[in-house]
């Protein structure tokens, strides 16, 4: 339980201002059709994730002990200085696939918006050190989604009150933390 309960913390908090969440803001001004974009944006995250993950639970597989905990603490301290810059939202991201549909719109802007997005690479990381796998993805989705289903559903006025630059030193400070714990442990 404590798998799934890090990956959802460390993403939801990640995610906060991040492009994707952005880009959640964008499709729900844009399409003004709450269901099909949450539902783009969890099988597009699940997919996404599962993949990541996948990687990184391959990766812990190749390497010694000792090396994945430097890896693993690296990449930590690593993504909380990537959380420190602001991301902005890449409009055209909201026009690809528009023509297909809402939810078709939303799953392939998300899919792509999340590549190599600093919370599909707290994945991998997260999947390198925790397991089972499938908790790292469930808990990874979950993450995003408690993230972007209150942009979606409560739009501009939720994301106008969000504290963004506290949430994200919030969010380096967790991740510095469990870089931290991996090497102290």
């Amino acid at each position: 339980m404590q798998t799934l309960l890090v990956s959802t913390a460390a993403v939801a908090i990640a995610e906060i201002g991040d492009k994707t969440q952005l880009l959640s803001l964008i499709l729900a001004a844009k399409y003004r059709r709450p269901w099909p974009i949450c539902l783009g944006i969890l099988l597009a995250t699940l997919v996404n994730h599962a993949l990541a993950g996948s990687v990184g639970a391959l990766v812990a597989h190749w390497l010694s002990p000792q090396a994945l905990k430097w890896i693993v603490a690296a990449s930590f301290f690593a993504v909380a200085l990537w959380t420190l810059k602001p991301d902005a939202a890449d409009e055209d991201e909201a026009e690809r696939g528009a023509g297909h549909g809402v939810f078709i719109a939303t799953l392939v802007a998300f899919f792509l918006a999340e590549m190599g997005d600093k919370t599909q690479v707290a994945t991998v990381v997260l999947a390198a050190q925790y397991s089972p796998l499938w908790q790292v993805v469930a808990g990874s989705t979950l993450g995003m989604l408690l993230a972007n289903v209150p942009v979606v559903w409560l739009g501009a006025r939720f994301a106008a009150k969000l504290p963004l630059r506290a949430a994200r030193i919030g969010a380096a400070l967790l991740f510095a933390a469990l870089g931290a714990w991996i090497l102290l442990r």
